[in-house]
């Protein structure tokens, strides 16, 4: 593969997506959105101080992420038979530039045309980090990860290019694998755990609230009466009687492993997070990746709750604690996703390759 040729490929292509005004015009737009975002993040997240900036960080890599995923299949879903049908395929590939270079050259391209949007949101990130409370590993994983995911998704899209011989259904197919990828797997998470279905028993029992004045109640363990909570000193309060019952819930600790493809997930697991003071992750990522990581528990045969001696703080496992005690599968799945793009742009150099043994019927050669 030679690097002038494929550098020869992939300039040509970016001087035909950019020479538009309607490319500067969607930039100009996503630039719009995002200072939207980014004023509505710092009224939102506020209240939280110090932690202001992760929290207003992760927002806007996730719609920066978003956004490139609702953009990028339009730009490069239609790369190659777009070109085929313009009759500017054929004068290439009669020139010294192989199959795979064009192939790769147009993947690059389209890559580069993701990463614009990326470029966009750096000031907007800039501005976030500089609100305090980012880490650093954080800021430099998750872009990492936000690359790659770009990207896959340009990856995808040109491959289909080459395998579908209409620009149209090449543009809309890749819509349906990318909506797969990021709608789809939630959906089949949530069908199929909620169709793998366990028993589990629940035993409660409550304070006996009638025991007391219409202006009493009894103070819980730990808790002493104020002028501002002028509750009732009972070390044993009366007690109501155990009330058992058995239900059906769902197992999504079988089916968690469906979402490890989602690139949300993905940015999400591989980032590393920051823990507040009781162990809550500060931003999105790490509010993301403790859902995924709780869907991989598996619910208890059994649980009690007593309101007369409830569980202690210690006795309960934080969010951190939760995510510590988790398996990551982020590089899973990362890598079925890499698998994918492969396996599809391989599938583009076969049918883009000349000479052709068969054509779908109306194609234009040139």
């Amino acid at each position: 593969m030679n690097a002038q040729r494929l550098g020869t490929i992939v300039r040509l292509e970016l001087i035909q997506r950019t020479r538009s005004i309607a490319w500067y015009v969607l930039l100009g737009v996503f630039a719009l959105i995002l200072v939207i975002v980014t004023a509505l993040s710092f009224l939102a997240f506020s209240w939280a101080q110090r932690d202001q900036g992760s929290a207003i960080y992760s927002t806007i890599v996730y719609i920066t992420l978003l956004l490139i995923v609702l953009v990028s299949p339009t730009l490069s879903g239609n790369s190659i038979n777009g070109d085929r049908d313009a009759a500017t395929l054929a004068p290439v590939q009669v020139t010294l530039a192989t199959t795979a270079e064009i192939i790769v050259g147009k993947f690059l391209a389209a890559w580069v045309t993701g990463l614009a949007f990326v470029a966009v949101a750096i000031p907007f990130l800039v501005i976030a980090t500089l609100a305090g409370g980012a880490d650093a590993a954080t800021i430099a994983i998750s872009l990492l990860v936000l690359v790659v995911e770009v990207g896959v998704i340009a990856a995808i899209g040109v491959a289909l290019s080459g395998i579908i011989a209409r620009p149209l259904f090449s543009v809309a197919t890749t819509y349906l694998v990318v909506a797969a990828l990021v709608i789809g797997t939630p959906i089949a998470f949530g069908l199929l755990g909620a169709t793998m279905r366990t028993e589990q028993t629940q035993n409660t029992r409550s304070i006996d609230w009638e025991a007391y004045e219409d202006d009493e109640f009894p103070c819980m363990p730990g808790e002493t009466p104020s002028d501002e909570y002028p509750c009732v000193q009972d070390p044993s309060p009366e007690c109501g009687e155990w009330y058992s019952y058995t239900q059906e819930v769902p197992r999504f600790d079988r089916v968690w492993w469906m979402l490890a493809a989602n690139p949300f997930v993905i940015l999400a697991d591989a980032t590393p997070n920051t823990f507040d003071d009781r162990g809550y992750p500060v931003d999105l990522f790490g509010q993301i990746k403790l859902g995924i990581r709780s869907a991989q528990q598996a619910p208890e045969a059994e649980l009690t709750w007593d309101e007369c001696s409830p569980p202690s703080a210690e006795q309960q496992r934080t969010p951190e604690q939760i995510i510590e005690q988790s398996t990551p599968s982020w590089f899973v799945g990362l890598g079925l996703q890499l698998l994918l793009s492969a396996g599809l742009l391989w599938w583009a150099w076969s049918r883009t390759d000349t000479p052709a043994r068969r054509l779908p019927p109306g194609t234009r050669i040139a």
